[in-house]
């Protein structure tokens, strides 16, 4: 591989908003010219583009200053032409082509464009029949009942849209855990390099890795208040200054992120970390108990006839309770405290409990990675084992593999493993669940792979999707489920699956069940993971990996896991090479 994608939690080159700016263009773009009817060769290399810088871990700007155009049109998915735009960009802050179509679209069916789950084809009908020109009239002509009786429209799909509107403002206010994780991780950072700062914690929805966050709260003990707010309200990418006192700076940054920075004595730093980390529910449940046992808890401390009996740790406001420490990511308020009461609280499972990544694809299909630098990241990470996973032949749209091209490929894992004298590369795929529930391999190709992971990327919107996995689950050669409710964070509604009964094929069948730990997916949640765990259901976590740079994702699948009560026990990845291998093909 020409360049390494592997982030670096430098914060000079972790903020990239240039991407997601530029990502955003080419996706307008893509969404005006398909709005215009124009040639849909170009649109999907636009989308393609988009995609790739949206998850591109470097900030394309010092990647240019570094390689230029030509390290620029190394780039997958981006040729001469692409790469004169960035190019264009990162001079001028736009580019010619992005200018000149978007004028040929009103502003209003631009914002349109910008919704989820309202495709171009749908807002041009409603412009062509129904007068359409901004939301206001899309949310008249869906009150009024004549969008539902447009051609190829009806109820279903109206009510979709309406969701998707709904689903749009939602998200307005809150950031994706994975997008916002490596800014918050490098501004605490920078932060705790301060001479002045003696401990500093950040705390909210963040703290219980939630899986979008709203505004940063950051805590921090220091003698020196006023010097730790003065340097966090002059950080270089603060855009706006909200507050700055001696113990408070509320700033925001890059136009988009407000993040409060309260300065505490270290007497009351234990408190106040668990007052601001939450949730509302949590610590509602968890006053009304120190209540009937005499006690008050607030942010300052843990008070007994006015009396402080705790505060400055806090395990001491939990223990004075009689209940064991509950991590941050189970306060949800979903038993966690009744089980603290009884120490029946789980012991979660950590990072340091993964033995490897079973979900990354290579550039067999579409991925930027050979299987060489798959093998070397593995040992890197400390890995002793990464399942290459790479599409199956009907997703033509993701280069699937036809069956020589996926037996040309085992040939070089096995090359690979030999050279490296362990079987650090396992032989996978991400087979296609087609419409009858089919595999797209035939099971002759299917036995010769380590691991089998089955996904569904096609389906009718109305669709329940159900059958289809149960009918995939039944096979013998398949071990998990990928990304089993297909949603995106904050864009794509989960598809119509009844996860629950997937989960009792699942323990019946004896499979297992993926945590997708792909920002934008986290697919299965918190909620499906406890309840897959309660069913006794093992899980698999896997990053979904299309490049090297987006390995780190497994935190945020570990992540899920912990709010699901997860064990090291619950997850199979957790498992040495030669008990994963064991259980793989005892499986079948």
């Amino acid at each position: 591989m020409l360049f390494d994608y592997t982030p670096k939690l430098k914060y000079d080159i972790i903020i990239m908003d240039r991407n997601k700016e530029l990502a955003r263009m080419f996706d307008t773009l893509a969404d005006a010219l398909e709005f215009l009817g124009e040639n849909p060769f170009k649109i999907r290399a636009y989308r393609k583009v988009a995609r790739f810088l949206e998850s591109f871990p470097e900030d394309i700007q010092k990647f240019y200053e570094e390689h230029g155009i030509e390290g620029l049109k190394s780039l997958p998915g981006v040729g001469e032409k692409i790469a004169l735009k960035i190019e264009e960009y990162l001079k001028t802050g736009t580019f010619q082509k992005y200018e000149e179509v978007k004028s040929k679209v009103p502003d209003g069916i631009l914002e349109l464009l910008q919704i989820p789950g309202i495709g171009p084809k749908t807002i041009k009908k409603a412009y062509d029949e129904l007068g359409v020109r901004n939301l206001e009239d899309l949310e008249r002509v869906i009150e009024s009942g004549e969008l539902a009786r447009l051609r190829g429209m009806g109820p279903k799909k109206v009510e979709n849209i309406k969701k998707s509107i709904e689903l749009y403002f939602k998200m307005q206010d809150r950031i994706p855990l994975g997008e916002i994780y490596p800014f918050v991780e490098s501004l605490r950072k920078w932060l705790a390099e301060s001479e002045y700062v003696e401990a500093i914690e950040v705390c909210g929805s963040y703290r219980r890795r939630k899986e979008t966050v709203g505004d940063i709260d950051i805590l921090c003990i220091s003698t020196h208040g006023h010097k730790v707010i003065d340097k966090f309200v002059n950080h270089p990418d603060v855009t706006r200054v909200l507050a700055h006192g001696d113990t408070k700076g509320s700033c925001i940054f890059n136009d988009r992120i407000q993040v409060d920075l309260r300065v505490v004595p270290r007497e009351s730093f234990g408190a106040a970390l668990q007052y601001f980390t939450g949730s509302k529910q949590h610590n509602v449940h968890l006053r009304t108990i120190a209540k009937q046992m005499g006690f008050k808890i607030s942010e300052y401390g843990v008070f007994k006839d006015n009396v402080k009996v705790a505060g400055e740790k806090e395990e001491e406001v939990y223990g004075i309770l009689g209940l064991d420490f509950i991590p941050p990511e189970l306060r949800e308020d979903r038993g966690e405290i009744e089980a603290a009461m009884e120490h029946k609280l789980p012991r979660l499972i950590e990072r340091k409990d993964i033995k490897g990544d079973l979900h990354v694809h290579s550039k067999y299909s579409d991925g930027t990675a050979t299987l060489e630098e798959l093998a070397q990241k593995a040992i890197e990470m400390g890995y002793e084992y990464i399942s290459v996973c790479d599409h199956s032949r009907s997703v033509k749209y993701a280069g699937g593999l036809t069956i020589e091209k996926l037996r040309e490929k085992n040939r070089e894992i096995e090359r690979i493993n030999e050279k490296y004298g362990k079987k650090i590369l396992l032989k996978g795929a991400e087979v296609d669940i087609l419409q009858d529930g089919t595999l797209d391999y035939p099971d002759e190709v299917l036995k010769e792979l380590d691991f089998v992971i089955a996904a569904i990327h096609i389906w009718s919107k109305y669709e329940d999707v159900t059958e289809r996995i149960i009918k995939a689950l039944r096979n013998p050669y398949v071990h998990s489920i990928a990304h089993p409710t297909g949603r995106l964070i904050g864009k794509r509604e989960p598809y119509n699956v009844d996860i629950e009964k997937i989960l009792h094929v699942e323990k019946e069948e004896g499979k297992f069940i993926e945590i997708n730990a792909n920002y934008e997916r986290l697919d299965l949640n918190d909620v499906w993971s406890k309840r897959a765990k309660e069913i006794g259901v093992k899980l698999t976590i896997g990053t979904d990996a299309h490049q090297i740079g987006q390995m780190w994702m497994i935190e945020l699948g570990v992540y899920v896991a912990r709010r699901g009560w997860l064990e090291k026990d619950n997850v199979l990845n957790t498992l040495n090479s030669e008990e994963i291998l064991k259980i793989l093909k005892n499986r079948r």
